[in-house]
This record gives C-alpha cells, sequence and structure tokens, in this order.
C-alpha cells in the first residue's frame, strides 16, 4: 500500500521536529513523491549527510511503501 503525505512528514518530523516539510504527489499515484525539508539540524552537515538523516526517518519504508522520494534539504538562512 502506498504511503500519504500525512504520513511521510509525520515521520520527518517526528525525526526533525523543527523541520519545515513540503510534500508532493509527482505522478498522482500515492507512489512518486518530493519533498523539501528545512531545519536547524542540516546547519554545517552535508548534503549526503543531510538527506540519510531524512531517510533514517522515514524507518526503513525507502523502497518498499515509499517506492520514489526526490529529496531537497537545506538549512534555514
Amino acid at each position: 500500500m502506498p504511503m500519504q503525505a500525512a504520513e511521510i512528514e509525520a515521520l520527518i518530523k517526528a525525526a526533525l521536529p523543527d523541520a519545515q516539510v513540503t510534500i508532493e504527489d509527482l505522478a498522482g499515484d500515492g507512489d512518486h513523491w518530493a519533498a523539501t525539508v528545512v531545519s536547524s539540524a542540516f546547519k554545517g552537515i552535508s548534503r549526503v549527510k543531510q538527506h540519510q538523516i531524512v531517510y533514517a526517518a522515514l524507518q526503513g519504508r525507502m523502497g518498499g511503501e515509499l517506492h520514489a522520494l526526490a529529496l531537497q534539504t537545506s538549512a534555514p538562512t
């Protein structure tokens, strides 16, 4: 069963409580998502590490319930 946008957002916010999260369904099928995540936790760390933090927040659902996620991360400006 595909994941819902609210579930993706809740998982990310559970790991990054200050995060501003925007989720978009790219294909209208509930399987292909884009997420923009802005969090102070990303300040001073590489983009790769930022993405790893978000993927860890998804608790192993990437590649299963969550088929595809285009991810943009940044620290607040």
